[in-house]
């Protein structure tokens, strides 16, 4: 059972205490509130107002970036050294025709006893290969990463399903994955520097989107752990970095020959080629960043600062699940309107290799999807899909378009689905709907205005259509720049993250954390059905503590503190609900739309004295992409274990 434990309102330097009378912070109550552990207020602690500084840790000699997308991946890097240069990882084997193959498909392969076999185009191809009655053994699985993002209690325990419908743990799939781009990625480091390179000496990057809460990353981080890529003892070798940041931290170094102003079409405009954008971009200038990925569109709205040209967030990041595969489940849904959704269903699962070809060859007439097209698109059905259609239905895929009422899409004589352009169009408008509105909301908000620069980046930024509709909804209000090696402008802008993580200082928080507290009982003010009289005492529950606001601006290394005592000397744990919200201001942990978002845990044992009473200080940073716990037993000034947890096991 979790003891009740007291807390002190200590001053912080983010959330203002409570304004109260000193009588009002009077005898600590270990009652228990109804929702938590009773925490009650004591007087402010005696704790100087000042925001830390972060140990830097040890120095690295490389930086090592991984994209991990959800139709593609890929790594770059750097060695502090010579930061200015970025290598990005060898070309792959096997790139698709018509798609840069810089980055490999997210796509893993497992062996029938579960083991890791190939990933990317290795693990396509050899899939691809197997012969139907062997394949269905096997564990393909591919666009796995946005469960992380729909996942509403995500835990170390969530699964994942691959194409033949088994169930595999999701932990595993994210940590092989990791693994094999530590094994590409030392292994380069070491065919360059002549020597077995030593992992101790990289600094790992890895980009997550900017909209995930905190479980997913602290999922990522935990398939790190497990993937070998860093020991759990030094986690200050593995920053998240969030993707439309990375892309933004890029973007302003960009020279004018390296990207393309959408509104003259020309890569000049006006200014000499080799001069920066940055040098366009002045002091307090405010520019967007629309970072298009395969799974998530992720916006962030920055300001520079100079002279260092350091960044601050002015509004907080928002988005949502509207990346390029929103398309793909268009294609999906068509197939299933001309052939029957119980045909496509049993394909899948039957002749998973075969719709893995039928989705690629999607894939690559999607690119060619543009405003101006005249001419219809084909793409290819595989053998098997037009075989098995006639076992399924007794009837030909000829038929089936015939007696569909979809009249856009017809049967070509080579044996082709031949898509009139409208009807592609089609399946990119309601991605690109949700894009555009959240566009338009953004641009209403009024810490959104002056917008200098839209930068347009990730792989679905390369969409024409997606880029016709960002200018009419834009008409001139902003200047939309897209860098030209679009697609690796996260991967770049990751790797310079990694070498400077201070570049960003201020940043605002997606939501409001606090904790339930006990306060005095004030009439009037506080509603009865929240009394609670204990050994003759008025307290009110579920006290809602704030640390830090929705939409607040953090600075870099800016800590919240509060104190805590345990309830009983003996007490080896203290445990702590953090609670969420997406509201700015809550006054309860019992309002609507407040859950249980994590807990805190104060690991005090081995840390007892002969106080009579206990404080232990705790420091909880929130400017980072992640919140970080720290502890102190003031009495004895030894560091306490405290942890911060997201995921709910």
């Amino acid at each position: 059972m979790e003891l009740p434990v007291s807390l002190m309102s200590t001053d912080t330097s983010l959330s203002k205490p409570a304004s109260s009378s000193s009588d009002e912070m009077a005898n600590p109550s270990p009652a228990k509130s109804t929702g938590d552990p009773g925490i009650t207020p004591l007087s402010p602690s005696h704790t100087q107002n000042d925001t830390d500084q972060v140990p830097s840790g040890p120095s690295f000699v490389v930086v090592v970036a991984i994209d991990f997308g959800t139709t593609s991946s890929g790594y770059a890097y750097a060695f502090t050294k010579e930061p200015e240069c970025i290598h990005t990882m060898r070309r792959w084997e096997g790139g698709d025709p018509g798609v840069s193959n810089q980055k490999t498909p997210t796509t893993i392969l497992l062996t029938p006893d579960r083991k890791f076999h190939s990933f990317g185009y290795a693990a396509r191809d050899f899939y691809h290969d197997l012969d139907p009655s062997e394949s269905k053994h096997w564990l393909y699985l591919e666009k796995f990463k946005m469960k992380l993002h729909t996942t509403a209690n995500l835990s170390i325990d969530t699964d994942l399903h691959a194409a033949n419908g088994k169930r595999v743990k999701a932990l595993d799939i994210f940590a092989y994955a990791l693994a094999f781009f530590k094994e590409q990625a030392l292994k380069e480091l070491s065919d360059q520097t002549g020597g077995e390179f030593d992992n101790n000496d990289v600094r790992w990057v890895i980009t997550v989107p900017a909209i995930w809460k905190m479980p997913a990353k602290q999922f990522m981080r935990e398939a790190a752990y497990k993937s070998g890529l860093v020991p759990r003892e030094n986690p200050e070798q593995l920053i998240i970095a969030l993707e439309p940041e990375a892309a933004s931290i890029y973007c302003r170094k960009l020279r004018l020959h390296q990207m393309v102003d959408l509104g003259s079409q020309t890569t000049q405009n006006g200014f000499s080629p080799t001069e920066n954008v940055g040098s366009g971009m002045t002091q307090g200038d405010r520019y967007v960043v629309v970072d298009c990925g395969g799974g998530t569109v992720d916006l962030t709205v920055h300001q520079i600062r100079l002279p260092e040209g350091h960044l601050k967030e002015l509004y907080k990041a928002s988005g949502g699940p509207y990346g390029s595969i929103g398309i793909d489940y268009e294609f999906e849904k068509l197939l299933c309107k001309i052939f029957g959704q119980d045909f496509v269903d049993q394909f899948k699962i039957k002749r998973p290799a075969a719709w893995v070809d039928l989705m690629i060859a999607f894939e690559s007439r999607k690119r060619a999807a543009a405003p101006d097209r005249t001419n219809p698109l084909n793409i290819n059905l595989p053998f098997s899909f037009i075989d098995y259609y006639k076992k399924f239905r007794g009837h030909s895929v000829e038929h089936a378009l015939r007696k569909s009422n979809v009249d856009f899409v017809k049967w070509s004589s080579q044996g082709m689905l031949r898509m009139n352009p409208d009807a592609m169009n089609a399946l990119f408008k309601p991605t690109i709907d949700h894009i555009i509105q959240h566009l338009t909301e953004l641009f209403e908000k009024p810490e959104v205005s002056d917008i200098k620069f839209l930068f347009l980046v990730g792989g679905f930024a390369e969409s024409p259509l997606l880029q016709q509709a960002v200018q009419n909804m834009l008409q001139g209000r902003s200047r939309i720049i897209i860098p030209h090696d679009v697609g690796l402008t996260i991967l770049k802008g990751a790797v310079l993250f990694g070498l400077d993580p201070s570049v960003i200082k201020v940043r605002r928080s997606p939501l409001t954390y606090g904790v339930g507290v006990l306060n005095r009982f004030v009439e009037g003010k506080h509603p009865p059905e929240k009394l609670l009289v204990k050994d003759g005492t008025r307290w009110c529950t579920d006290v809602f503590d704030t640390f830090i606001s929705a939409d607040q601006s953090v600075a870099l290394g800016e800590m919240v503190k509060r104190s805590y005592t345990p309830a009983k000397p003996s007490q080896q744990v203290i445990v702590i609900h953090v609670y969420c919200s997406e509201k700015e201001s809550v006054g309860f942990i019992s309002e609507p739309g407040v859950r249980k978002c994590g807990t805190l845990r104060l690991d005090v044992s081995g840390t007892e004295s002969t106080a009579p009473r206990r404080e232990i200080q705790t420091l909880m940073q929130f400017g980072d992409t992640e919140i970080r716990a720290m502890a102190v037993d003031v009495s004895t000034g030894r560091t306490v274990k405290a942890s911060i947890d997201f995921l709910s096991h």
